[in-house]
């Protein structure tokens, strides 16, 4: 019998009910000061939490870290209780969830978080910006320039290791059943990874094997804290936004997905580009990474079910990301299973900010 949307999976130990997962969606409600996840928020992910998994919005791992205004963080023990509201509710929903870890670097600004941004290279970002929240009409949020990075050093380097490291225990302790380490579109980790971007000579940059080292790291590091069968990565070969375009780019994650198959990381997850005219990922890319790595595959990228059971039914992939139209439609599965019309966006000034229900727990749920 071919796989499908509704097809129980069983991800390394972690059984889910069905294979839609809930992408991550930066939303920016954290209860500030703090970055503190809220009640609101819990009320979001378990209207949700129909999906067989969700991977939370994009959450700092430090200050540092912070690249987007009122966005969640997990290395104070007051998000820590605060994220525990959220994965007591997807749990009591009978749902899984997953923290993505994230670091920007240099996709930052001082005007955010107070701090220089930091990167593999003391190379700006071009066409790059960041929002704050300065008081605009209807709450909307405000875009701001990057700033220049500053460049790593050795202890720059084995500070956000240990970051990643602390943000995972920190997960588990917050009650998730797992972490995502976020090495996709452009921020820290993908920043090493491109030869645009890291321009280093130390064993951190030049050749593909020096700009793996650090996600290689960071998941070893992560791994050892909570587990391998509780440690995913995400990944964007084929996303260059934020001045990311590498033409080496390919090579160079299938040999981190190779490295992730050593560590026996439980999945991969591509993060795949969601415009309308986005180039597809060729089948070609897909077979190799199957043959490649050996557990769970994730595709996310505005796919339609239709889709997203055809890359099941090949076995291609495991489980299909939906992000907008869980954003619009708490009860998407629902309404996937009974062809039943979808909720559209009500107001884009509600995707980042406002703070408050208004497009965000205000989508209306089949009658």
């Amino acid at each position: 019998m071919k796989n499908t949307l509704f097809t129980p999976y069983n991800m390394n130990g972690i059984a889910l009910e069905n294979r839609f997962l809930m992408a991550p969606m930066t939303r920016s409600r954290a209860t500030q000061p703090g970055d503190v996840p809220n009640a609101l928020m819990a009320e979001y992910y378990g209207q949700r939490a129909s999906a067989g998994i969700i991977i939370t919005e994009a959450t700092q791992i430090s200050l540092q870290g912070k690249g987007y205004a009122k966005t969640p963080g997990i290395y104070i023990p007051e998000q820590i209780e605060g994220w525990k509201l959220i994965t007591e509710e997807v749990h009591k929903k009978g749902s899984k969830i997953f923290l993505q870890l994230w670091h920007v670097g240099r996709v930052s600004s001082s005007q955010v978080n107070g701090l220089q941004p930091i990167g593999p290279s003391a190379k700006i970002a071009k066409e790059t910006s960041v929002y704050i929240f300065d008081g605009a009409p209807n709450g909307d949020a405000t875009f701001v320039p990057v700033e220049s990075p500053k460049e790593m050093t050795q202890a720059d380097i084995n500070q956000v290791i240990e970051d990643f490291r602390i943000g995972a225990k920190n997960a588990i302790a917050a009650g998730f059943d797992g972490v995502e380490i976020h090495g996709a579109n452009g921020y820290l980790i993908d920043q090493f990874l491109r030869s645009n971007s890291n321009i280093r000579t130390d064993k951190y940059g030049g050749s593909k094997e020096n700009r793996v080292r650090i996600l290689t790291e960071i998941t070893e590091a992560v791994v050892n804290e909570i587990g391998a069968e509780k440690t995913g990565v995400r990944l964007s070969p084929f996303i260059s936004f934020k001045d990311m375009n590498d033409p080496e780019i390919l090579d160079t994650i299938m040999l981190a997905t190779k490295k992730m198959e050593e560590i026996g990381a439980t999945y991969i997850h591509l993060c795949e580009a969601d415009w309308d005219d986005a180039p597809e990922i060729p089948t070609s890319f897909r077979t190799e990474l199957r043959s490649t790595f050996s557990k769970t595959i994730i595709a996310t990228g505005n796919k339609t079910p239709e889709q997203a059971n055809t890359l099941l039914a090949s076995n291609l992939v495991d489980i299909v990301g939906f992000g907008r139209k869980f954003l619009t439609n708490p009860d998407y599965p629902q309404r996937v299973k009974q062809n039943a019309p979808m909720n559209q966006i009500s107001d884009n000034h509600t995707l980042f900010g406002g703070g408050d229900a208004r497009g965000y727990t205000d989508y209306p749920f089949l009658i």
